[in-house]
């Protein structure tokens, strides 16, 4: 069935942001206080934060950006007849994002004029940003590949990288093998801003690509199979290929339940190819039901809103945005302009002044 819809564009990204916004309470603790403090199952419903709504973190604030990053790159490339440039464009959003944390740059390419998403009041908030992330845009240090100057691993390439699938999947003029080598690509030279280790951009290439896989039609682990076969070969690309087939042999293996302790045996999360393997493998025990994977997802001692949010991320662009319990979207912050990145993203360009005002070509 394909899934080039609304309904799993807007899912994809709501997802993600409900996963994000139902592991931050618990992000920092361990599961016996989680226990402690909500149950023997854990955490299962929405911690309401700050005007009583359920607060995003970085995880979706930088998705947002990336979205608007690739959508001006395609702007850009419609409204002049040149080749999208998708890592100068989303490198122009982080600066944005940058700002919205209250730091500055020293780059001199981050003086373009910026998009919509900077002026919007509730995206400046600093819910514990990435240290690397940030680190990473205020230095901008880049090697002649485009990949930045260090040798972070962390999942902060990863969690942002689900708009480069949900955009390849609409822009691609190919097979599905080709879309998913298009998001793959995309995703990893955009974690490749920040994150300079392969275990930190090859995972973000690998959701990108199931992503893109899942709206052309196809399952997560066919998603998964044509990644490990982008991997194959490359450098650095075996942390990344091992923590995917331990979550597939975990989950193949009938004897195994799904809980805390299992997650935990995959890892953390706090590293790119760990909440990879994590969210791969609670997406795969889910199935048809989006609360219990992002549920399960939340539920260790580790990354908790990361793994949520990637989780939500693949579940809402597999089962819809139906699929999310209504009562975890009615108090979402910034709700509505979640919604509309996904409606842009779906939509991928218009020529009207109002789109150009948005998304400014650059």
């Amino acid at each position: 069935m394909n899934r080039i819809g609304l309904n799993y564009y807007s899912g994809c990204l709501l997802g993600g942001a409900v996963g994000d916004a139902l592991g931050w309470p618990i992000e920092f603790n361990d599961m016996d206080y989680v226990i402690q403090k909500y149950g023997a199952n854990g955490i299962q419903d929405m911690v309401p934060g700050e005007g009583n709504l359920f607060e995003i973190t970085d995880d979706t604030q930088m998705t947002l950006f990336t979205a608007e990053g690739l959508l001006r790159a395609w702007t850009s490339s419609r409204h002049f007849g040149s080749t999208p440039d998708f890592t100068a464009n989303v490198r122009h959003s982080y600066f944005s994002w940058l700002k919205t944390q209250g730091e500055t740059d020293n780059s001199s390419d981050s003086k373009c004029r910026e998009g919509w998403l900077i002026d919007v009041e509730g995206l400046h908030r600093r819910r514990a940003p990435g240290n690397t992330c940030i680190s990473a845009l205020k230095e901008s240090a880049y090697l002649e590949n485009g990949i930045i100057a260090n040798t972070s691993k962390g999942c902060g390439g990863i969690m942002r990288a689900a708009p480069a699938g949900l955009l390849a999947a609409r822009i691609s003029s190919g097979d599905n093998a080709s879309t998913a080598r298009l998001a793959f690509e995309i995703g990893c030279a955009t974690a490749a801003l920040t994150h300079g280790h392969p275990s930190g951009y090859y995972p973000a290439g690998v959701l990108a690509a199931v992503i893109a896989t899942i709206l052309a039609g196809g399952s997560i682990e066919e998603g998964i199979r044509v990644s490990l076969s982008f991997l194959n070969g490359r450098v650095g690309s075996m942390e990344t290929t091992e923590a995917i087939q331990a979550a597939l042999d975990i989950w193949r293996d009938q004897n195994i339940v799904p809980s805390p302790e299992t997650i935990e045996s995959i890892g953390g999360g706090w590293v790119g190819e760990e909440s990879l393997a994590i969210s791969l493998y609670c997406a795969l025990v889910a199935r048809d039901d989006f609360a219990r994977g992002v549920r399960l997802a939340v539920n260790h001692s580790g990354d908790s809103d990361s793994t949520g949010s990637i989780t939500g991320n693949i579940l809402g662009a597999l089962l819809g945005e139906h699929s999310i319990p209504h009562n975890w979207l009615k108090q979402l912050e910034l709700g509505d302009i979640i919604m509309q990145v996904g409606v842009d993203v779906f939509t991928t360009f218009e020529g009207s002044k109002s789109w150009l005002k948005k998304y400014p070509p650059i």
